[in-house]
Parts: C-alpha cells; sequence; structure tokens
C-alpha cells in the first residue's frame, strides 16, 4: 500500500525548517513570520493581603485592589450558621439565603432580577455549617448600582409568602435527585456515620423532606431576623477599585451604610466530635455496575500547625494525576478513572477550635471493588511503612506553589479565599504565609502528617454499589466490620 502525501502544511513546514529563522519558501515565494515576543522579567508573587476597616453600623470590610481586574468580586459572610437553625428546621438557612434576591421593599422579585441584568451583575448565595455566604459580581463601572441591589437584600428582603413556597417546592424537587446521585449518597451517609445523631453535622446541609416541609414563610423571617445584622457580618471586595465613580468607600457607605441591625452575641457553636472506627457501610444499589468511594475521617482544620504539612502529604498521596492513589488504581491496575484525597474544613471556631474532613473519593468497576480497595489499603500501608520520596515532595510543593499566580487571576478566586479566611477565624496574611511554608516542608514531615491524617486503620469507609456483588470481597479484607444499609 503506497504511503500517504504529505500535506501542503507539512510540507511547508518541512521547507520552513530548512529555512534561515523566521522565513518559509513555499512554491519559490518565501513569507516572514512575525518575530515571536521575548518572555517577560519574572516577577515575585504572593497572595494580596487586604485593607481592613469597620463601618459605623458594625460592618466589617476588606478590600483588595487588583488593577485590570474589570470585574469586582464581592463576598458577604454573615453569621447565620447551620447550628442555629431551629430543630427540626433543618435547611431554612438555605431557603433564606435562596430568598434574599427574591424581592425587597423596593422590587419584586422580577424587579429585582431586571435590575441585577441592567447591572451585568450575578447575585448567588448559599448556606453552610459556618454561615450564610452571598457572592456579587459585577463590571467595575456597575458596581455603587450592584451594591445598592445588594445591600437592599440584605437590608429588607420580601420574603413573600409565594416565593417562598416555590423556594421550598424546588428544594423538595432536588432531594430525590440528590439521594440518586452516588457520591451525594456517599457524602450523606458518611456525616451520618461519622457524627453523633444529636450533631447538626449528621444531618444533610440543606434539610431533608421532613424537615423542609415544614419550612415557611414565617420561619424565614424569623431566622433572618435572629441572625442576619451588619454587626456580625464582613463583606470583601476584590477587583480594580481605582476607577469607580466617587470611590468605593463612597459606594459602600451609600449602600451598605444603610444596613442596620442590633449587635447581638454570636452564636454559639456545638463541639465537634466524631467516630472514626473503622468499619464498612455498603449503601445497596442492586445492579449499579459501578462503586462509588468514600473514605473518611475528621481531622485538625487550618488553625493546627501541621495544615501546611498535611496538605503537602495528601496531595501526594491523592492530589493530581500524577499522585500515588492514581499512579497504581488508574495508570498500574486500570480499576478507575481517577481517586482523589483531600482535606476540607467543616467549621472552625473564634478561639482555634474546628475540625476538617480528610477523605478519599472515586468511583470503580463493581467486579474490581475488593481488588480496588485491597490496593488503596496497600497503598496506604506502604506510605506508612516507606514515607513518601523527595521527588513526589518536589512535585506536590510545585504544583501548589507553582500555580498559584494562575489559580487567582480572578478576582473572585481571591474574595473567595479571603472569605474563607474571614469564616475560619484566619488572619488576613494566612493564605500569604501557607505558600512559604508549604515551600519549607520537608518530606518526613509531609510524611508524617498524611499517615496521620488517614491511617489505615481509623477510616470510614462508605460504598455505593450492589451489595450482593461487592459485600463479600469487601468483608475478606479485614479493615472492618461491615453493614449493609439500602440506597433508597
Amino acid at each position: 500500500m503506497s504511503e500517504t502525501p504529505a500535506s501542503s502544511s507539512q510540507s511547508a513546514a518541512a521547507t520552513a525548517g530548512a529555512s534561515p529563522a523566521g522565513v518559509a519558501e513555499t512554491a519559490g515565494k518565501s513569507m516572514e513570520f512575525h518575530p515571536q515576543p521575548p518572555s517577560g522579567t519574572p516577577k515575585p508573587w504572593a497572595f494580596p493581603t487586604p485593607e481592613r476597616g469597620t463601618m459605623a453600623n458594625g460592618l466589617t470590610v476588606l478590600r483588595c485592589h487588583r488593577p485590570g481586574q474589570k470585574v469586582v468580586a464581592v463576598e458577604v459572610n454573615l453569621e447565620a450558621p447551620l447550628d442555629a437553625e431551629p430543630e427540626g428546621l433543618d435547611g431554612v438557612a438555605t431557603i433564606m439565603a435562596r430568598a434574599l434576591s427574591e424581592g425587597t421593599d423596593k422590587h419584586t422579585a422580577e424587579e429585582f432580577a431586571a435590575e441585577l441584568e441592567r447591572c451585568g451583575a450575578t447575585l448567588d448565595a448559599n448556606a453552610d455549617y459556618p454561615g450564610v455566604r452571598v457572592s456579587l459580581e459585577v463590571p467595575a463601572s456597575r458596581l455603587p448600582k450592584a451594591l445598592g441591589l445588594l445591600a437592599d437584600a440584605l437590608r429588607a428582603p420580601a420574603f413573600p409568602d409565594s416565593e417562598i413556597e416555590r423556594l421550598v417546592a424546588n428544594r423538595l424537587d432536588e432531594i430525590p435527585h440528590e439521594l440518586a446521585n452516588p457520591a451525594r449518597r456517599a457524602a450523606k451517609e458518611l456525616s451520618r456515620e461519622l457524627f453523633p445523631a444529636e450533631s447538626r453535622m449528621s444531618r444533610p446541609r440543606q434539610g431533608t423532606e421532613e424537615t423542609v416541609r415544614r419550612i415557611d414563610a414565617a420561619a424565614v423571617r424569623a431566622f433572618y431576623e435572629a441572625h442576619v445584622r451588619p454587626a456580625t457580618a464582613t463583606v470583601v471586595v476584590v477587583g480594580d477599585l481605582e476607577g469607580i465613580e466617587g470611590g468605593v468607600e463612597a459606594a459602600l457607605d451609600e449602600s451598605l451604610g444603610g444596613w442596620t441591625g442590633a449587635a447581638v452575641a454570636s452564636s454559639p457553636m456545638s463541639p465537634i466530635t466524631a467516630d472514626d472506627t473503622g468499619r464498612v457501610v455498603i449503601v445497596d444499589r442492586p445492579g449499579a455496575v459501578q462503586t462509588q468511594l468514600l473514605i473518611g475521617r475528621v481531622g485538625p482544620d487550618r488553625h493546627d500547625r501541621v495544615w501546611p504539612a498535611q496538605l503537602l502529604g495528601v496531595y501526594c498521596l491523592g492530589g493530581t494525576l500524577t499522585s500515588r492513589l492514581d499512579r497504581v488504581l488508574r495508570e498500574e491496575k486500570g480499576y478507575t478513572y481517577g481517586v482523589r484525597a483531600f482535606g476540607q474544613v467543616l467549621r472552625s471556631t473564634a478561639d482555634g477550635g474546628g475540625a476538617a474532613l480528610l477523605a478519599i473519593s472515586g468511583s470503580v468497576a463493581t467486579d474490581v471493588t475488593g481488588p480496588a480497595l485491597d490496593d488503596l489499603w496497600q497503598v496506604l500501608r506502604k506510605l506508612a511503612a516507606e514515607g513518601l520520596t523527595d521527588d513526589e515532595r518536589d512535585v506536590a510543593v510545585r504544583n501548589l506553589v507553582g500555580v498559584a499566580p494562575l489559580r487567582y487571576e480572578t478576582a473572585a478566586a481571591v474574595a473567595g479565599t479571603l472569605a474563607d479566611q474571614v469564616e475560619q477565624y484566619l488572619p488576613d496574611d494566612f493564605q500569604a504565609r501557607l505558600y512559604a511554608q508549604l515551600a519549607e516542608t520537608g518530606t518526613v514531615e509531609a510524611t508524617a502528617a498524611a499517615v496521620s491524617a488517614l491511617p489505615a486503620d481509623r477510616l470510614v469507609t462508605v460504598l455505593v454499589g450492589d451489595a450482593s456483588q461487592i459485600a463479600d470481597s469487601v468483608r475478606e479484607l479485614g479493615i472492618g466490620d461491615v453493614k449493609v444499609v439500602s440506597g433508597s
């Protein structure tokens, strides 16, 4: 069979390769390429530290000027934690957060949405263990107008009965879909296993079908009035703030400065306790062709001095495609498309307490569930016996520290991290210091932290899959007592 003739572009490339730099000869003619621009001089980078202040109404303000960022990001932290939800009304914080943009004392829900569109702005809100977060993004030229809308939503939300009923109905529609999602179902079961039944953390963040059905407009208004006020809130503003008409300070004063509310004591936080006795829970999904894995326990949060080493060590274990778990389970064995290890802060307290979820997640084919878990535990035991290598540590540092400037190119990324620091009672320079600490952390420290974070004998394993196909092989592994629960 004859060879396929080279394409004209390939021929031109070959000709260009034999010609002087920057010149290509084709069909007797030459063409000059535009000279390649030289690379710039590398500049030192550090995560930005904001300017902090307090407004007359008690609202804390963090401002961070980022030249060239013409889309400004605003994050508002409201001290309305899930622990503060009334008994039997789990999910009321979520409904309240979603209802903040559903009309105010000045605009109906439709009018409010239209005003946001005129600004080119987006407004989102969600509730989590530490509190409610409201996020705004808007072109810098329209920031004053958008801040006025944000202030209206925080100052005087309407919470009309019809909108609350609609949001409750939407939430009830979401719950079956979440239960059908293997990853979400595994997360729900892990929380129920780790935390005592009386703990809010043992129950779904956004409530259950039973509790959400009880939520009405009166419950939402009561939760708002009890917890949403400027004295316990923080607003983070990040972007190019120099061109704001009248100045960003004036824009904040004219909008959020009109938000009032009596100061109250912070909501009490119950201590975080968890049971990480090694055991396995299989959520039965008959006929499932894959098994969803979620393996975890509770460990130190970002207040603990071990956090940088823990972050580095867990990243070496399963933070990326080149990490150890992926190398064994994906590349060598072909069990999975990917397995990840991670640490996620659950909640922190002002006195430096708190906890993080330390976990491994992924999915494997049903018929290799037992062998995949066996190999995963071998990776953990080998890590404890032999430790990480210097190469693994170096790659992790390059990935975590080296790509940080790209990760924080947008104002929204910077604002989100600053809001996280506020939510977790961390100093304003925490993230900047963290990168320096990561670069200084050695292989031995990272190994010790990873082994302590995910010890092979102190992990709760949740498997969402076909119990009839996987239960026997999992019991043979000896990684803990095995129980099967219904997947409904």
